[in-house]
């Protein structure tokens, strides 16, 4: 008994010696309690101590900026405190985790199982006995909700000698080795257009398989959006889409966090000062200075518009229309008005320009809502595509002699003044916008790309100037009497000649037919067939000349258009792939996840981003992909042939589109064997080019 009691009394004397260690303090979803790297300290020095947190399964706390929402824990110092709140330093954060809390909208950053905040304290100069540090641990901790909870911490210490705390040392040590340090290399951030590209130089160890992330210590970029990379053989390059309108006021300033595959993570804590992309941390960079990339100025990527939309004249898609252009101007011309045919050049080219501002407001406005938009968008709704059919149908009956629009050929020149030959001219403008602007990627795919991501005021320049470049040829013609010279005279070779151009017309009208085949299915396609005959009945139906024909006709007129156009909305089963190659080819479909592991495999790879609507994509399918040389310099070369049909929307496609700073489609991208980031081809294909990279390989 007697020894039982003095083996008590041993036990207590010991623990009186010790210094009082607090238990973890339960703050409702989350276990806290400070420590300490010594047990014993001596007065003034400065130690290590630390704010621990155990958290509830699937709960979360916050990192020193909390993303969209939330608060970073704090300490606050108690009255009781005999170390006041001057001799305590700001935590050392651990690099933070990504914390999705409505995907693409809403990310937060922070730490979730367990976090260790290590913070310096120094203990007063007059310190004896023992020191008492006692704080509220006040944080915000979140699952589905969020609970702001406090939890009352202390830590004792003993003062007059050094006692290490051996495990808590080495536990706050391990998550001071967490936390980022200071960047080796160089930042820089350029801001002159969205979205942002933080340059990154001199990264250590950095490699193409490695995923990286930018923290920002402030809100200026958004938080949710994604961050792609590009490499180039001195760095790496992120894009980052700003939060607002504003820019960065001086540098900034965050944590650039290298997550190799293994998973182990790398944090650096960077100051980027504004100011151009280093030439050579980037493929985007290198497309920018290839004549692409936003880093160009407005005024040069206007010209380029302009020069985009000359040419633009020549593409086999706006050739039908300007048919009807051009014997509207010999017509004109001939009537030897000057006045009318100018009133015909302006009234041609507002159609343009009015045109292409609609299109630039509807990209600007699905850039908004979506996050980003593409060229040819309006192709890829299928009721828009089948009133295009049934408007190209009508125009091909027109130039036939089914029915005039109060014009006649025969009639030179009478009625070119009137409302009729205004709105006549105007429309044609609309319709050779519409047709055209899917056509521009051979000649603007990397501008327009630049420019599709930046401010609305920029998108509206740049289309507007490739509508006047588009309209320019018909204007000169109207305001320049040399050229006007060059028009031949009218007579009955223009009759013939409208007649003949009906064809291109039709054709026009089928390979919109097989667009819309693609988007919504055989179904819509012979509903659209139904309405152009309905057409072509409420024609033949006005020209018998009574009133209650011509009502009829009306009535039959507006259902032809409508009902096609309804049963579009409403697409059927679709069969089969609009954009497939033949099975020789062995073609796969595109995926960032078939591009990783086809790169890991050490494969070459070419990736065909196409669609049924885009005409350059199927010439270079003929011209070029479909052809046995290209076929045998694939299978000679064991070159894996994926395809991304972009002919309905699909914002994986987008995305990559947007990620290469490409307005559309086509885009070639070509992977050598062991390349992880491809090579971005011309718009227009070469067989000898194809075949070149194949046996580079």
């Amino acid at each position: 008994m007697m020894r039982s009691l003095s083996s008590l009394f041993a036990a207590f004397c010991v623990a009186a010696l010790v210094p009082a260690q607090a238990a973890p303090v339960d703050g409702g979803h989350a276990r806290v309690e400070l420590i300490s790297e010594r047990n014993a300290v001596l007065p003034g020095e400065t130690v290590f101590a630390a704010l621990k947190m155990e958290l509830d399964p699937d709960w979360h706390v916050y990192w020193r900026n909390a993303g969209d929402a939330g608060l970073p824990p704090e300490l606050i110092v108690r009255d009781s405190s005999t170390v006041t709140a001057d001799a305590v330093g700001g935590f050392i954060w651990p690099i933070p985790q990504l914390l999705p809390v409505v995907p693409g909208e809403i990310m937060d950053y922070g730490y979730s199982t367990e976090v260790v905040l290590p913070f310096p304290l120094t203990i007063p100069d007059d310190a004896s006995g023992r020191v008492q540090f006692d704080v509220t641990a006040d944080y915000l901790i979140c699952e589905e909700i969020c609970v702001p909870e406090r939890a009352d911490v202390s830590l004792t210490l003993d003062v007059g000698a050094i006692e290490p705390d051996t495990v808590n040392g080495n536990l706050i040590g391990d998550w001071i080795l967490k936390a980022p340090v200071p960047f080796a290399g160089e930042a820089r951030v350029d801001t002159a257009s969205v979205p942002w590209q933080l340059s990154l130089r001199g990264a250590p160890d950095l490699d193409r398989s490695d995923s990286l992330r930018f923290f920002p210590f402030d809100h200026e970029i958004s938080h949710p959006a994604d961050q792609p990379a590009s490499h180039g053989p001195a760095g790496a390059t992120l894009s980052l889409t700003p939060a607002g309108t504003g820019g960065v006021d001086g540098p900034l300033q965050g944590v650039l966090v290298i997550e190799r595959p293994d998973g182990t993570r790398t944090g650096y804590e960077i100051s980027a000062p504004q100011g151009d992309v280093f030439a050579d941390t980037a493929g985007l960079a290198a497309i920018r200075a290839s004549g692409g990339g936003g880093g160009k100025s407005l005024v040069l990527l206007a010209f380029f518009a302009l020069i985009g939309g000359l040419i633009l004249n020549l593409m086999p898609c706006v050739l039908p229309v300007l048919s009807i252009k051009a014997m509207g101007m010999v017509s004109a011309a001939a009537s030897g008005r000057a006045s009318e045919l100018r009133s015909h050049g302006l009234w041609y080219t507002g159609g343009v320009l009015v045109s292409f501002a609609v299109l630039a407001g509807a990209i600007v406005a699905v850039r908004a809502a979506t996050g980003s938009a593409t060229l040819g968008f309006q192709l890829q709704n299928a009721p828009t595509v089948a009133i295009l059919a049934l408007v190209m149908f009508v125009i091909g009956l027109w130039l036939m002699g089914m029915f005039e629009l109060g014009t006649s050929i025969q009639n030179t020149g009478s009625t070119l003044a009137s409302r009729n030959g205004a709105a006549g001219a105007f429309f044609t403008g609309v319709l050779a916008a519409v047709v055209g602007a899917p056509c521009v990627g051979p000649f603007l795919g990397a501008a327009l790309g630049a420019v599709m991501s930046q401010p609305a005021h920029a998108v509206f320049v740049v289309f507007l100037a490739m509508g006047f470049g588009l309209a320019l040829p018909f204007l000169l013609l109207s305001f320049v009497p040399g050229l006007q010279r060059l028009l031949p005279r009218p007579g009955k070779w223009m009759e013939t000649l409208k007649q003949f151009f009906a064809f291109p017309m039709f054709l026009t009208a089928a390979w919109l037919l097989s667009v819309l085949g693609a988007l919504a299915g055989h179904g819509a396609v012979a509903w659209t067939v139904a309405g152009a005959t309905a057409i072509a009945f409420a024609i033949w139906l006005a020209r018998r000349g009574n009133m209650p024909a011509r009502v009829a006709a009306a009535a039959v007129l507006v259902v032809g258009f409508a009902y096609p156009a309804v049963r579009a909305m409403a697409p059927g089963g679709i069969e089969g792939t609009p954009t497939a190659y033949a099975a020789k080819y062995a073609t796969e479909a595109w995926s960032p996840e078939r591009i990783a592991e086809l790169t890991a495999e050490g494969r070459p790879v070419f990736v065909d981003f196409t669609a049924t609507w885009c005409a350059t994509c199927q010439l270079n399918k003929l011209s070029t992909l479909k052809t046995d040389a290209v076929h045998q310099a694939f299978a000679d070369a064991d070159v894996a042939f994926l395809v991304a049909d972009f002919t309905r929307k699909d914002p994986v496609i987008a995305a990559e589109l947007k990620l290469r700073e490409r307005a559309g489609v086509p885009m070639y991208l070509w992977y050598p064997a062991g390349a992880a980031e491809p090579q971005i081809l011309p718009e227009i294909l070469t067989k000898d080019l194809v075949i070149g990279l194949a046996a580079g390989n």
